[in-house]
């Protein structure tokens, strides 16, 4: 039996650990969870009998190292700044690895080790980071392939929930880590490139810039600039391409409202309220307020944000409960955004048997024998319910692939390496369909860049 030791078991591992389980036969394996509690990965194993849940402190050596060492290949599924200790352990006792987070540093400086020992630490290997690089370089080798020069790629991918179960006025519920919605787009200037020009949006414009987006069956949607999307200008071979844009989506009018919080400051992570526990929303709002001798709460956010009473921008607040007197933060030493964090998630998060729904979406400009042309490519999963949502789904399936591709000889690049190359993107796409996540790809008119269709 070859055993594939899963480190964590989060809100991503549901589909993965499906996935894996019903391969375990076929393929001989055996399915070690560790995780600080192992009755999480117990409900999810389900006594399956090739499958075992042991508890594991990543921050215990002894406890990480022996996991790692019974292990054929190690998938990580820990927060990001903790996948540095597995990898240290994976180079030690000769372990290929694999996580969905963003190449670090410190992760990057392994290269040359990992690849003297013939091994491969496969990462950005989700839904985004992942599955936006494999299938955007599907299309961009193929145009290549054919001669053709890229002009333009715009990249666009979003967490939102099913359309049957959209039923508030922000069109929006927590899908993933609520905190990384709260806090997104701070600690940079986004920037990107529009036909040749740098173009560069502050944190406090950021919501008031957005790109609008049609996907066939499920109507329009907005998007907000990511901090960079010129991160992956060199990676993808398009340092001479004149439009590079990456974004969030969200549904229509969503930026709009989210920019309320940005200006009042709500969504700060860097200061502590004080005594933040006994605080109200109701006090929690004020605290951004002027004072006022005779204006309520309500009159002075309106006044300040300069809307009306009958606005639909004024429905979204209240629907959110923020003026209740009663309701108490209940965290000490809360920051302004992990007080707001609290407030939505009473309104956002999902119910047991509602369903999410993960929206990918790339445009590619190109010329060819002297015509400009262009594909639209776009991605819909919707999840099954509260735990094994679209977003553990597109997270998981991609890293249980390229696991079982590795442990195969499939996968034979080394190094610390993204899903970007062919023989690692076209056999996991490939698994992807037969999985139901698949691309719809077509050719439409060139368009460009479209001034017609910015807000902001």
């Amino acid at each position: 039996m070859r055993n594939i030791l899963i480190i964590g078991a989060g809100k991503s591992t549901s589909h993965l650990l499906q996935f894996l389980m019903e391969k375990t036969e076929v393929e001989k394996l055996h399915i070690t969870v560790g995780d600080i509690d192992p009755s999480h990965a117990q409900k999810l194993l389900k006594d399956h009998p090739q499958s075992t849940a042991i508890k594991l402190d990543i921050f215990n050596e002894e406890e990480r190292q022996n996991a790692i060492k019974k292990a054929d290949l190690v998938i990580s599924m820990l927060p990001a700044r903790f996948h540095i200790e597995v990898a240290k352990d994976c180079l030690k006792f000769d372990k290929n690895m694999v996580t969905a987070s963003y190449v670090s540093p410190q992760m990057e400086a392994l290269n040359d080790e990992v690849k003297k020992k013939n091994l491969i630490f496969l990462n950005e290997i989700g839904v985004d980071p992942g599955v936006d690089h494999m299938s955007a370089m599907k299309v961009i080798d193929q145009i290549r392939e054919q001669g053709g020069k890229m002009v333009l790629f715009e990249s666009f991918c979003g967490g939102l929930v099913a359309p049957e179960n959209d039923t508030n006025l922000w069109n929006y519920k927590f899908t993933w880590n609520p905190r990384n919605v709260v806090v997104a787009g701070q600690g940079g200037t986004a920037k990107f490139i529009q036909e040749g020009k740098y173009k560069y949006i502050p944190y406090h414009k950021l919501f008031r810039r957005t790109e609008f987006l049609e996907i066939e069956g499920y109507g329009k949607f907005e998007a907000y600039a990511n901090r960079d999307s010129l991160k992956y200008r060199s990676a993808y071979g398009l340092d001479d391409v004149l439009t590079l844009y990456r974004g969030t989506i969200r549904r229509l009018g969503f930026s709009k409202a989210w920019n309320m919080f940005v200006q009042l400051g709500m969504t700060d992570d860097t200061y502590v309220l004080e005594d933040s526990e006994n605080m109200s929303y109701r006090d929690f709002v004020n605290a951004f307020l002027p004072y006022s001798p005779t204006d309520s709460v309500e009159l002075k956010l309106r006044h300040y944000l300069k809307i009306d009473q009958d606005d639909i921008m004024w429905e979204k607040l209240t629907e959110l409960d923020l003026f209740n007197l009663y309701k108490k933060l209940g965290i000490k030493n809360a920051t302004p955004a992990q007080a707001l964090q609290k407030i939505l998630e009473d309104q956002w998060l999902l119910k047991e048997d509602e369903k999410d729904m993960i929206v990918m979406y790339h445009k590619f400009g190109y010329i060819l024998n002297g015509e400009e042309r262009q594909i639209d490519s776009s991605m819909v999963a919707l999840g099954q319910d509260k735990t094994y949502t679209a977003m553990s789904k597109t997270v998981g399936l991609p890293l249980g692939i390229a696991a079982l591709k590795i442990l195969n000889k499939e996968i034979t690049a080394t190094g610390v390496v993204i899903p970007i190359l062919k023989d690692i993107y076209e056999p996991v796409l490939k698994e992807l369909e037969k999985q139901g996540i698949k691309f719809i790809e077509k050719e439409v008119a060139y368009q460009g860049y479209n001034p017609d269709n910015v807000a902001g």
